[in-house]
């Protein structure tokens, strides 16, 4: 599909991959081109596998572009949130397939997904805003607040504690640790217990148990746009 988005069907089940090369950095175009995806998913009726490229499932914002300035640093961060919160409204069952690293935005869509597993390995998830220097936007609270365990919450969000895959599942970023081998299969089987599901059920399931997180998310990533309430207290 692009150099850094790939998309297959397979079965009515599509796979979007991440893969730049290198930290699978979400930059504007790369947000473009998985929005892309997740239309012909939606247009293909597909239950969905976001994945990475080996070793790395996303390191986060592309940092370059958040450091231009703070229009295109809150613009940037707008595009993520929406994404994730398209993920987090999809028609159909998004399973993450983190192949390694999950980082900041990296992090936040493994909590926009339905299902979330990780290969087994020396691999580090969690949200490292505060870590280097970053405030959290208003949406990635509000997303934290509502997938992560509760007791992990201030260790997640202000304190940005990193965790191994076991840490993960701990602290709800991730339902599901695979042995590398057995990735390929897990992808599948995934998809096939999905595929059980009554999907006009689903559908209205998911969407009726996030009425109100979603007017709590809508109203965070308007108020992340406005500069005068990126630092209120």
């Amino acid at each position: 599909m692009t150099n850094t988005v790939s998309y297959s069907l397979d079965n009515n089940v599509a796979t979007i991959t991440m893969d730049d090369g290198k930290a699978n950095a979400l930059s504007s175009d790369t947000i473009a081109n998985l929005n892309a995806a997740f239309d012909m998913a939606e247009a293909d009726d597909a239950i969905v596998i976001l994945t990475g490229r080996d070793g790395v499932f996303s390191g986060g914002f592309n940092l370059k572009e958040m450091q231009k300035g703070q229009a295109e640093a809150l613009l940037l961060t707008s595009k993520g949130s929406k994404l994730a919160r398209r993920i987090l409204a999809f028609p159909k069952p998004v399973i993450a397939l983190a192949t390694g690293h999950s980082i900041a935005m990296g992090a936040f869509l493994l909590l926009a997904c339905d299902y979330r597993m990780i290969a087994q390995g020396d691999f580090k998830v969690g949200l490292n805003e505060t870590l280097i220097g970053m405030t959290m936007h208003n949406f990635g609270i509000e997303l934290a607040r509502y997938r992560l365990a509760k007791n992990y919450f201030n260790r997640c969000v202000i304190n940005a504690e990193i965790f191994d895959p076991q840490g993960a599942v701990d602290a709800g970023f991730i339902d599901r640790i695979v042995p590398q081998e057995q990735m390929p299969m897990a992808a599948a089987m995934a998809g096939k217990m999905f595929a059980q599901l009554d999907m006009t059920a689903f559908r209205n399931t998911k969407m009726r148990s996030r009425i109100e997180a979603f007017a709590i998310l809508d109203k965070a990533i308007e108020d992340d746009l406005d500069p005068s309430k990126v630092h209120a207290v």
